[in-house]
């Protein structure tokens, strides 16, 4: 499966075809291995990425110990949220977990191009509304689900990432054991 980037753009909010075009000009088309680490969090990352084909997750660190905490797929904006509006490091890691076809976009070349098209510049309004809804919904998630529920919808929202994935990145997402995880799977044939 793969998406193509102007119907990854349109899902985020519909433009008309010059603004569109506008947009596409300035994107780029990258491929990269599994395991490549495209945001770091310590440093300032100055793309955004859509996911054209693949999988990657988002992680940081504590006490030596990986927690992943998003995984993107095929129609997926991957960015850095606070070296996008704040220019400053990251918290987090992107990591590919497939071999990935990625569309980047230059931020800078984004941001001028909000004061030049009006459609632009909404467009962006509705994509950082979007990551804002996505972050809140996995905050609510982590503090008010249990493991069971927060699988439950993983594999209602994102069925394919349980082949794709591994078990102990998909049991780090859901904060238990893989141990855990292969109970849960249990109870749920």
């Amino acid at each position: 499966m793969h998406m193509e980037i102007g119907e990854i753009l349109d899902n985020i909010y519909p433009l008309s075809d010059l603004s569109k075009e506008k947009l596409i000009s300035h994107i780029s088309e990258v491929v990269l291995p599994k395991r490549h680490l495209l945001i770091k969090n310590d440093r300032i990352e100055h793309k955004l990425y859509f996911v054209k084909k693949g999988i990657v997750r988002a992680y940081t660190t504590k006490d030596d110990t990986e927690i992943t905490f998003w995984f993107g797929k095929e129609g997926d904006t991957v960015v850095s949220m606070n070296s996008y509006i704040n220019q400053q490091f990251g918290y987090e890691n992107i990591e590919l977990l497939e071999d990935c076809t990625l569309y980047a976009l230059s931020s800078s070349r984004l941001q001028e191009l909000f004061t030049q098209d009006i459609e632009v510049a909404n467009w962006g309004r509705k994509f950082a509304e979007l990551e804002l809804i996505k972050t809140e919904s996995q905050f609510i998630n982590r503090q008010l689900r249990s493991a069971k529920e927060r699988y439950e919808e993983l594999l209602s929202t994102k069925p394919d990432l349980i082949n794709r994935v591994q078990v102990g990145h998909i049991a780090s997402y859901l904060g238990i054991t893989p141990v855990s995880l292969s109970r849960i799977r249990a109870q749920l044939k």
